[in-house]
This record gives structure tokens, sequence and C-alpha cells, in this order.
């Protein structure tokens, strides 16, 4: 199997559109090809530990869910990417997983696709139990024994005698776990247990760095110990001998792949005569009998084996430094490669003025042109100099003036825009432009704002005179002065034209000041009609009466059968 799968691809479009660039690397680097995580890939995830605004427990969700994939190679990678990030990734992400009651149930995966995922199963198994344990261990002492301060003041050797005692059989559990992994070299065969047996032989050299300390700070505390404390002490340096020579193993598996030699340490062992001075201490303070032996050789005996396991150390730190130095190196490398491709980049690019398509200036063949700022708040004038149609609401109303209008003795009935003065007068709008008006009816319905908010908002506070001081009187209410009755010597009465009918007869009678209805409405049309008045005599002048405003109204006839009938005279047979 090569090459990613048509899933992984599947997969990674989805967290594509769902916008999550964790679960889309998470993604990528656990496909299904046969090889180790990219190392671009877990970058990028180590640096998603670092950042504050990552959701770390989104991360390890994303990565227990392709556990449960049922491809052994995508829940090996999966392990590995965690591994990785327990390793060199910030320390929360280990926090986390140290926090939850559960990580990896795998105790029971088997991949049944092939003869490699019955093999590749059962180190699946073992690898996720050591990470468990892994989290565990930091649960337990609130640190990893992997990135502890070694050395003569380091944490383990400079920790009291009740708290050792509890601390090393923590690590021992954790080595435990590791070494069960046990893998020989004909099994390393691919990419992805390779990959994991590296992160297992790094974890080895540290691990074993703070056990080995822990013991011997454990040495130089035996001979003062109780006689309990000395019992625990025994019992952890006997076990601590039988997992030297299983990490001896273990180191000469890894030099049979491939691994520099000079980044394997070198163990020494503790002379055996140690053992049995430790047993000869014990059975003294528990009272039996033992061969007399002087302080001055118990001190000798503790003195060399101190030194074989501080030489033990010794080297395993310098591997561990080496490591270190190796990475760094390999670090500086890739920032000069990107540099140098940086520099050629630029190289390749023409050395051009910088310009901004968007400023108002530019310059072409040595002249300057400068195009017009645009005022936001000034009034948008129109091109056409004949209509001039504003674009506000105060604008679009008809502009009124005053009407002066003699007191009429029939009933006043005030329009939409009426009004009466003080004396009783109506008032009423009239449109003073005959070209803004039919402007006005050429706009389509509904579209009394102008479509630019902007210019709307300066013509209403232009019209309004804020700022400049100045009012744009569009509509003048003025008091009506001194009524002239009279007009002057060209003026002409209106005379409405006249409607002749015949006065209604009913049972004989002639009926002269009824009149047949104009004409008849339903109740609910208030329609209307204009009435002039005939001209009277007042003071040998004729004057013309106002047109009132007459709403039809439905007549109101006796209920005699024989009554007028609209539009006709009645005709009896």
């Amino acid at each position: 199997m090569s090459g990613q799968s048509l899933t992984d691809r599947i997969t990674a479009a989805q967290h594509s559109v769902t916008g999550s660039a964790v679960s889309k690397t998470v993604c990528k680097a656990t496909t299904h090809e046969v090889m180790g995580p990219k190392k671009k890939h877990l970058d990028y995830l180590i640096q998603c530990t670092n950042e504050m605004n990552v959701n770390i427990p989104q991360l390890a969700d994303s990565l227990f869910e392709r556990t449960t994939n049922s491809s052994w190679v995508v829940v090996f990678k999966s392990l590995i990417t965690t591994h990785h990030l327990m390793v060199y990734g910030n320390e929360r992400f280990i926090q986390y997983l140290a926090s939850r009651n559960t990580l990896f149930n795998l105790s029971n995966f088997l991949d049944k696709s092939g003869l490699q995922g019955y093999d590749m199963s059962t180190f699946i198994r073992r690898y996720s139990r050591y990470l468990n344990e892994k989290a565990v261990s930091y649960r337990q002492v609130a640190f990893d024994f992997t990135k502890v301060k070694r050395g003569a003041d380091g944490v383990m050797r400079t920790m009291n005698t009740e708290k050792l005692l509890k601390t090393v059989p923590i690590i021992q559990n954790q080595m435990d776990a590791l070494l069960d992994f046990n893998v020989n070299s004909n099994e390393l065969t691919n990419g992805v247990i390779n990959a994991a047996f590296m992160l297992l032989f790094k974890d080895a050299i540290r691990l074993f760095a703070a056990y080995n300390e822990g013991i011997i700070n454990l040495l130089e505390k035996y001979f003062d110990m109780k006689k309990n404390q000395c019992k625990e002490g025994l019992d952890i340096y006997k076990k601590f001998l039988t997992r030297m020579t299983r990490i001896s193993e273990f180191l000469k598996v890894a030099e049979q792949v491939g691994i520099d030699r000079g980044d394997i340490p070198d163990l020494s062992q503790a002379p055996s005569s140690l053992l049995d001075a430790l047993e000869q201490h014990l059975a003294s303070l528990e009272g039996k009998k033992i061969k007399d032996s002087t302080a001055a050789s118990r001190a000798t005996t503790l003195s060399n084996a101190v030194s074989s396991l501080a030489s033990t150390g010794l080297s395993l730190t310098k591997v561990d430094e080496r490591e270190k130095q190796a990475a760094l190196e390999e670090e500086q490398a890739r920032l000069k490669a990107l540099k140098e491709q940086r520099l050629k980049e630029l190289a390749k690019k023409p050395h051009t003025s910088l310009t901004t398509a968007a400023s108002p200036v530019s310059t072409a063949a040595g002249s300057i042109m400068t195009t017009p700022a645009i005022d936001i708040f000034s009034t948008p004038s129109s091109s056409n100099s004949t209509s001039n149609l504003p674009n506000d609401l105060l604008d679009l109303q008809p502009t009124f003036h005053p009407s002066v209008h003699p007191i009429s003795t029939g009933p006043q009935v005030g329009g939409t825009w009426g009004g009466f003065d003080e004396l009783g007068g109506l008032l009423k709008p009239t449109v003073t432009s005959q070209n803004q008006n039919l402007l006005v009816a050429k706009l389509p319905p509904n579209k009394l704002v102008s479509d630019d908010l902007d210019s709307s908002l300066a013509n209403l506070v232009g019209n309004l005179g804020i700022g400049n001081g100045t009012t744009k009187n569009d509509v003048n209410w003025t008091q009506p002065g001194e009524k002239k009755l009279t007009g002057g010597s060209n003026w002409q009465p209106k005379v409405a034209p006249t409607t002749a009918w015949n006065a209604p007869t009913i049972n004989g009678m002639h009926f002269p000041q009824y009149a047949p209805p104009v004409m008849a409405y339903p109740a609910t049309t208030p329609t209307g009609m204009m009435g002039y008045g005939m001209p009277t005599q007042m003071g040998g002048v004729p004057v013309m009466t106002q047109p009132t405003l007459i709403y039809s109204q439905p007549i109101m006839r006796p209920p005699n059968p024989f009554g007028p009938v609209s539009g006709g005279q009645i005709q009896f047979m």
C-alpha cells in the first residue's frame, strides 16, 4: 500500500471545508501510507501546542478519533504522532493527557486485513500501553522523567528518602512498559514501526538516565535508612539490576538496525560485591548473624558502585547532548536553506518602484495626473441643468405657498395637506414647479429615497441647515394679510359651466329647489367634485365665491316608491 488513499483525501477535504486546520493536519499525518508521519506535519502540530489560541483537547480528540480506524497503519501513526507531541510539544499537551481518566483503549486491537496487520497489531497494543503508562507517570509525579534536570543538583539526586522510595517505582513501571515493546531487528520491516522504535529508543535513554540517578541517590542514603526503608531500597536495587540487563538488550537491537554507535551509551554495571554489602546491612538491622565487615570496606564498595553508575549516567548525558546538538544543527541548516531560497526569489524579481493603484495621484511619462478627490459629504449635482431633482425626502414633497381665501358660508373641508388660518380660510398646497412635478411623477413607485444613501444623508443635512447657518424654506406658512375682495380692472370671473336639468315632479307638484344627485357612489368611496358658486353682487361689484369641495354622499330619499330617479324625471304610467 503506497500513497494516500481516497478515504484520506476525502477526510482531508472535509476538514478543509469545516476550516479546521489542526484536524486536517492530523489527518494528513496519519494517512494510510506505510511510512512514518511526515516531518512538516509533525512540526506544524508541535507549533500548534505552543499557540495559546489552539484547543489542546480538540487536538487530542482528533488523534484519539484516528485510533478508532480499522487500519493498523492509521492507528500506529496516530500513536506515533501522539508520542512525538508528548516528547517535543508544549507541556500543556501531556498535562491534558495526564488529566484524562482513559487514553488509548487498544488492548484488543487486531487488524485482520492481512498477515502484516496481524503482526503490527501486537506492537500497537504494546505501544499504546507504554503511552498510557507515560501519561500516568506524569499524573503521579507532575513532571516528565525524560525532561527532568539531571546531574549532581538534579531532581532525582536531591530528592529526600521518603519521596525517593515512592518515585523510583514509578520510573520502574514506565521502564517496564517501554521494554515490553520487545521488538527484534528482523521485525523492524517498515517505516511505521521504525518511527515508533526511534521514539522509544530516545525515551529509553533519557528515562534510564533518571532511573540511574535515582539509584545513585538511593545507595548514598541506604546505610542511613531505617529497617523498613532499607528493605524497600534493597528490593528497588535488585529490580534495577534486572532492568539494566534488559536495557542492554534493547540497545543492541538499536545498534543492529543502523543507529550510530556514538548515539548508544555504554552501560557500566555496579560490582556484585555491592549487593552483598546491602544484604548484610539489612540482615544486621534485622538482628541476623552476618560476616564481620568494617565500615571502611563498605564505604569502598559503595564508592566503587556509585562511580560505576555515575560513569553510566555521564555516557547517557553525552548521548543526550549529542542528540540536542544534532537537532540544533539541523534547524540551522534548514533556516540557512530557507534564507538562500528567499534571496534567489528576490533576485529574480525586477526592481520597480512601488506604486499604489488606488492613489489619486499617478505619474506617467513625466507628467502628474491628478484625479479629483471625492467629497462624500457633498450634494450630488445633476448634469442636466433643466432638471435638478433632489434626492431627499423633504425635496420630494410639493412646495407650499399661502393661499388667502374669503370666508365661505359653506362647510369647509380640509384636504390631506390642508389647514385653516386664523380667520378660518383654507390653506392648500400648491406645486410651484411643473418640471419638478413631472419628474416626481416619472419616479417608479416606492422609490422615494435615492439609491445612494450617503447622498441622501448629505442632502438631508443641507436642507436642515446643519452646520452652515442657513435653512432651506421650501414650505412657507405666513399669516394672511389684508384680504382683497376685489380684483383689478382686467379681472374676469370664472364662471362654472351650468348644467340644465328639469325639476322633479312628485304627484303633480313641482319642486324646483330639489336637484337630482350628481352621481350616486357607494358609501365606502369618498369621491368629490368641485362646485363653483354663481357670481354675486357685493357693493355693486361682482364677486366670485370660493369653489368648495363637495363630497357626494348617498342621497337620503324618503320611503316613497314614487320618488325621483337619478338622472331623469319620474313619469307616471
